[in-house]
């Protein structure tokens, strides 16, 4: 059974950065793609940063140039640099994998849904 573990948000000003990092167990974290996502309060889960196996990313319109999706394999981690903090990026934020050499871009492909972790930006 795949599980994911994120870490890192909390309360930011508008324009401010927080680093998000996310560990999975369970897998063979070479062989998975992996993503974040989140929910903001009374909207559906969006796809923000997507990673492939070979490190290819995909980025959500709305965090281009803001956000940085990387992972490091020797330490099953995945982690999203988040800069220049808006209030509209207020959500919880989760991570998840899914065994695919390509980047499936639907939330519904992926596997291994942890609690999440809250990110507020205050404007």
């Amino acid at each position: 059974q795949v599980l994911v573990e994120e870490s890192g948000g909390g309360l930011v000003p508008a324009g401010g950065s927080l680093r998000l990092s996310c560990k999975a167990f369970g897998l063979t974290f070479s062989d998975y793609a992996l993503g974040w996502f989140r929910q903001a309060p009374g909207k559906g889960r969006e796809s923000v940063a997507l990673i492939s196996r070979t490190h290819t990313t995909i980025y959500a319109d709305s965090v281009k140039g803001r956000f940085t999706i990387s992972r490091d394999n020797a330490k099953n981690t995945v982690y999203l640099q988040m800069n220049s903090l808006r209030p509209e990026d207020t959500a919880v934020y989760y991570c998840a994998v899914c065994y695919s050499e390509v980047i499936p871009t639907k939330w519904t492909e992926y596997e291994g849904w942890g609690q999440g972790t809250q990110v507020t930006v205050s404007s």
